[in-house]
């Protein structure tokens, strides 16, 4: 089992409380343009506040390589923190020096520590072990609530729970597992859809779902080579080609269970004349059409889908959705399950763009549960295992 914040002994009071958080959030000119993620934090950053714990918060931004980069730093994201949870945030750069340990040992009871951006020092997704060792020493214990980042074995997901004793899983990670664990068997009918690009990156998921859903709906660039695999002409479209065995094995082994459109929004180049987007069946796609988005009809059979649905899964959006000439599929997706949720089925938005859609659709609020982490979703899904987690049910090295 893996420890929880209910499996941490007594007498906190005064104790730094080492926090892995998922603060990679989008800046706009020094701001922070979406706090989801930090909001999402706040239910386990008020649990420490309430037992008098000091908390001190690592996380990453972006994809600095190793090296600090003032566009991502995590400074803005101390101001926002405050202003959500009514405290006082101090914020501490680098987040493994002299500086950082003296603040976090300085911290008084009400006060929260925010360290710098882990991924500016190389040492962190290479789970470097002197790394880990001078971040476990700004905590008495440790908790990650990152759930975005639990599929990465980082040295301050891995590497310092490995190191720092009593670790356990915050409420976000625990919400989030008890939402996914629920799929594993699903209440029926259990419908399950998929969109975005690739299929290699979610064959594993896919080959397992194939087994226990009711119907698999396919949709965005996914669908193209699909319908490539049936011979179906795709004309300028993005297609897997070295992934079409792999659709034909899924096709097998779902047989009727699988549904695919039946029609879709193309962008025509009209042979290099001008451009223009129109809805065609899928047995009339033409050489300079791309289909970018469900048609109006599969977005009607797939609503129709999930209406008597008693569980839903969704990942990947039905289409171009930042285009929106061609978000009308995703967004189609994502009222059909808000309206599923209210019919009393569960609901689960597996992360990534699917939950950007549902939450630039306003419908956040009306689905059971909004994955943080679509990548560490479907890792977990999978496979049911993920490093940040195992770390916290394995001996620890001396």
């Amino acid at each position: 089992m893996i420890r929880t914040l209910r499996d941490l002994p007594a007498g906190l009071a005064g104790k730094r409380g080492l926090v892995r958080v998922d603060y990679n959030v989008p800046l706009d000119a020094g701001q922070v343009a979406d706090a989801t993620r930090i909001e999402a934090s706040l239910p386990t950053l008020r649990w420490l506040l309430r037992r008098d714990v000091r908390p001190v918060l690592l996380s990453h931004l972006g994809r600095p390589g190793g090296r600090p980069d003032p566009a991502l730093s995590l400074a803005p994201v101390a101001g926002a923190l405050a202003g959500l949870l009514d405290a006082e945030v101090l914020f501490s750069a680098p987040c493994d020096g002299e500086a950082a340990l003296r603040a976090s040992r300085e911290l008084t009871t009400g006060q929260i520590l925010l360290a710098e951006n882990t991924r500016f020092l190389p040492g962190e997704t290479a789970n470097d072990d002197a790394l880990a060792a001078r971040l476990a020493r700004l905590g008495d214990f440790f908790v990650n609530d990152a759930f975005g980042t639990l599929h990465r074995a980082h040295a301050s997901t891995t590497g310092v729970p490995a190191l720092l004793s009593p670790s356990a899983a915050g409420l976000l990670v625990e919400r989030e597992l008890e939402a996914l664990g629920a799929l594993d068997r699903p209440r029926r009918p259990f419908v399950v859809a998929f969109g975005g690009a690739k299929i290699g990156d979610k064959i594993e998921l896919m080959r397992r779902f194939v087994e226990r859903a009711d119907l698999l709906l396919v949709g965005g660039a996914m669908a193209n080579t699909f319908l490539r695999a049936q011979g179906i002409e795709t004309g300028a479209s993005l297609v897997e080609e070295e992934a079409l065995d792999l659709a034909r094995s899924i096709l097998a082994a779902g047989g009727e269970r699988i549904r695919l459109p039946t029609d879709v929004i193309v962008l025509d180049r009209q042979g290099g004349e001008g451009e223009r987007v129109a809805a065609v069946g899928v047995g009339e796609i033409e050489p300079e059409m791309a289909a970018l988005d469900i048609g109006p009809e599969t977005r009607a059979r797939y609503a129709e889908a999930l209406g008597g649905c008693a569980a839903f899964f969704w990942n990947g959006p039905m289409g171009l959705f930042e285009d929106p000439r061609f978000s009308a599929g995703t967004f189609a997706m994502a009222e059909a399950a808000g309206e599923a949720t209210v019919a009393g089925g569960f609901t689960v938005i597996g992360g990534g763009d699917s939950a950007a859609a549902v939450r630039r659709a306003g419908l956040h609020d009306r689905v059971s549960h909004v994955c943080t982490g679509g990548g560490a979703a479907l890792e977990y899904l999978s496979s049911g295992r993920l490093p940040g987690l195992d770390v916290l049910t394995e001996r620890r090295r001396p």
